[in-house]
């Protein structure tokens, strides 16, 4: 239920993500939730971890595989990487 409100609320408060991932994206400060951000935009999340102090989220969406790093303080994208 708490993952329900998370992505409804993060939705609501940033029009943005429901469209592509990009560098000025807040997509939260758990490996929970910046899976559901990605999930409510449209990826699909294939491994999600900690590593360097960094999550790390490996994801694909139309065919096109990307890797994304976030700041678990913020919740803003550190890197983002999107390999065609």
């Amino acid at each position: 239920m708490r993952k329900l409100a998370i992505i409804a609320l993060m939705t609501l408060a940033s029009p943005a993500l429901a469209e592509d991932v990009t560098m000025n994206s807040v997509l939260g400060t758990t490996l929970d939730e910046v899976q559901a951000s990605l999930t409510a935009m449209g990826y699909d999340v294939r491994k999600a971890e900690m590593e360097d102090g960094q999550i790390e989220v490996y994801f694909i969406r139309d065919g096109q595989m990307g890797e994304v790093y976030v700041n678990p303080r913020t919740g803003a994208v550190s890197k983002l990487e999107i390999k065609s």
